[in-house]
């Protein structure tokens, strides 16, 4: 049964269920403290979740690449955070205007129900329609290059890692 997604738009914040799933899904299962799962920019963002019987079961979230940005910021907005590296294609400006998907997460007895796609489909639309973007970048987590691949996305830069979380790779798409 295909669900559909919830957006949140600039500068709205979404509900306490929304973070509940991001923390569990992304920073719980690293070690990571309360808080972690908090951007300082999560208001100039927009989100996008499912709920399935009550429960938000996947959410990700995409906000606007400033013009004069290169695209790395930190991994959360606590205190010790990890520097995510800068994006190559930006250098073009053809790749401008420019959004990052970040966040990107799904309850584990959620999976492979096509959640993750329906917000991820749901974040592209909307940063198209409300940023005017072009372009999408995102840091995928090893794990999850395969369905972002699945979706359209492709591999660009060199593997690195982020220090607390593992290797990753940046992806891109032409919207």
């Amino acid at each position: 049964m295909e669900q559909q997604a919830h957006i949140s738009l600039p500068p709205s914040i979404p509900t306490s269920a929304y973070y509940d799933c991001r923390f569990s899904v992304l920073r719980a299962p690293l070690g990571f403290q309360r808080g972690a799962e908090l951007l300082e920019d999560d208001d100039q963002a927009i989100h996008a979740w499912v709920d399935y019987e009550g429960q938000v079961v996947s959410v990700g979230r995409a906000h606007l690449i400033a013009p004069e940005s290169d695209g790395s910021a930190a991994d959360h907005a606590g205190p010790g955070a990890t520097q995510c590296p800068s994006f190559g294609p930006l250098t073009n400006p053809d790749n401008r205007p420019a959004v990052q998907i970040r966040q990107m997460g799904t309850r584990q007895e959620a999976r492979r129900k096509g959640h993750a796609a329906r917000v991820l489909q749901s974040l592209e639309q909307t940063a198209v329609s409300h940023f005017g973007a072009k372009v999408g970048l995102l840091q995928a987590r090893e794990i999850a290059i395969p369905f972002y691949q699945s979706q359209g996305w492709i591999l660009v830069d060199e593997p690195y890692s982020i220090a607390g979380i593992g290797p990753h790779r940046s992806m891109m798409k032409h919207f």
